[in-house]
């Protein structure tokens, strides 16, 4: 997405237009019959951690393509690029990430389009972001080249490190090409200006923008087709599919059926539905359109729940339904966002309780996202300053040398992931929502089970978001092996008598328990 203005967003219908070609039909039906008789194995994507990079904001590895660059403006070009975060990637890789999200990368409108905001005035809103493309068979010089793009997924591959690259099949942007472009029958390639995306999400302008007639075979060929090339020459992994509610199932039908046909079966695509949750994503899912999808519900439940709001239960019974996933498929969950006020803002600033949404996220079931920076602790709050600057603190890297950053909570992110890594009841794990007779702190157990239902691997996670000390006093699950208990984060090791564990834990604080080894 772009800008603010696309807050508001309504949901788009959920099943296809009733005209579809018969070929799309034809392999959707096929996959519907098999899905019918085999259970889909676990998506291996939820063994990943997810980092997400503006291209523009993250790092500066070639002076020569600052064309227009004023880091004064916070809606200007700062001057990273390609070449950059591929100098970088092993920061990265310390942390512990095993995935890497940029921005779209093709050939952005020359200029900027007036803009304004609380706290930074009137500006000049620059496509840094990578979502006004002029042309989809060109690069955005200021990223750099496809060379330098190749460069950073095969050096990342080296590392270990999936690159996962943001495409664009809904809008152009606002000054594009394709404004001037026609059909061989003289009908428009985009429209202008036109509909309401509360009334019809497939046919209007996303906050403004040209919108796509991919309905249109000549339109929808040119645009998959190019997304599909870069991809082929480039090597990266899979799309992450920007504002895909605003096209039709049809198109994404086919859009699917080429990326597994021309790109391989293993290429992953993960979604962005506005406002998506756990349940109502399970229509895509059911036609198997992606792999994967954004839950828009994690962020501001976790916020919600550290502030005090709700019932401990409540939450938990909440992190229980995210399970409720169509086998085969992946909820992407996030704290921070480009298209949202980042968390750390939300909560005033507030890290101890920030620092437990950071162990519920990557504690919790799904695909965890990162938002670059986040884990260092970045300023910024609402749009444009959710998009400023990677910290780099006293290390000699551009746009962001000088701006503090928070090195014990890096430690604390790649530590949480770690522990991720070396469990895989938190990546495949099922969930125990265990309730004690206080509505104190938060208790719930995942485990992975063997084909006697013990447990092959067990996790136990306790939070308590209060501004004191609890107590907890618990019944472990029957499945839990019958050895001492062992605090991951502090390894501490924790007393278990006839099945209960007695421990307190610390104001805003987080526990991750599991069995000693025997």
């Amino acid at each position: 997405m772009k800008s603010p203005r696309l807050a508001g967003r309504r949901r788009a219908p959920m099943w296809p237009r009733l005209v579809c070609r018969w070929r799309v039909l034809a392999a959707a039906l096929l996959a519907g019959s098999a899905m019918a008789q085999t259970t889909p194995a676990p998506n291996p994507w939820v063994d990943e951690v997810l980092y997400f990079v503006l291209i523009d904001r993250f790092a500066d590895g070639d002076p020569a393509n600052n064309r227009g660059v004023d880091r004064r403006n916070p809606g200007g070009w700062h001057g990273g690029d390609l070449r950059g975060l591929t100098q970088q990637l092993g920061e990265l890789k310390d942390l512990g990430i095993t995935a890497l999200w940029i921005n779209p990368v093709q050939l952005q409108q020359a200029r900027g389009m007036p803009a304004q905001a609380p706290g930074a005035g009137s500006f000049t809103h620059e496509p840094f972001h990578g979502y006004w493309i002029h042309d989809f068979e060109q690069m955005e010089p200021r990223f750099g080249t496809e060379a330098e793009l190749k460069a950073l997924v095969d050096e990342a591959k080296r590392r270990g490190i999936k690159v996962l690259l943001d495409v664009v099949v809904n809008h152009t942007g606002y000054t594009s090409s394709y404004a001037a472009r026609r059909t061989a029958a003289g009908e428009a390639w985009v429209r202008i200006g036109e509909g309401n995306c509360e009334v019809n999400p497939i046919t209007c302008a996303v906050g403004g923008l040209p919108d796509l007639k991919t309905e249109i075979p000549e339109v929808r060929d040119h645009v998959i087709a190019a997304n599909i090339a870069l991809a082929r020459r480039t090597g990266v992994a899979g799309f992450r599919i920007d504002t895909y509610k605003h096209v039709d199932s049809d198109v994404w039908a086919e859009h699917r059926q080429r990326t597994r046909s021309e790109l391989g079966p293993e290429f992953f695509l993960l979604a962005e539905v506005w406002g998506g949750t756990a349940q109502s994503l399970d229509a895509f899912f059911e036609r198997d359109e992606v792999d994967a999808a954004f839950d828009f519900s994690f962020k501001g439940s976790c916020e919600g729940w550290v502030l005090g709001r709700g019932r401990t239960v409540a939450y938990a019974a909440y992190l229980r339904g995210r399970h409720q996933v169509r086998p085969g498929h992946v909820l992407a969950h996030y704290l921070s966002s480009h298209d949202e006020p980042m968390m750390l803002g939300n909560l005033q600033g507030d890290r101890a309780r920030f620092r437990l949404c950071a162990a519920l996220q990557m504690t919790s079931f799904g695909l965890p996202v990162i938002y670059y920076g986040e884990e260092v602790a970045r300023g910024g709050h609402a749009w444009p300053f959710n998009r400023n600057d990677m910290p780099w603190g006293e290390r000699d890297i551009a746009p962001g040398k000088g701006v503090p950053r928070d090195e014990a909570l890096r430690a604390f992110y790649k530590q949480l992931i770690a522990i991720r890594k070396e469990h895989a009841a938190l990546r495949r794990g099922d969930y125990t929502m265990l309730t004690q007779p206080a509505d104190s702190a938060l208790a719930f157990a995942r485990r992975v089970a063997g084909p006697d239902g013990t447990a092959t691997d067990a996790v136990l996670v306790l939070a308590n978001r209060e501004d004191k000390a609890v107590g907890v006093d618990i019944a472990l699950p029957a499945w839990w092996p019958a050895r001492p208990l062992r605090d991951r984060l502090s390894d501490e090791v924790l007393g278990l008598a006839e099945g209960r564990l007695k421990v307190e834990l610390a104001a805003r604080s987080v526990r991750i328990v599991v069995p000693s080894k025997p």
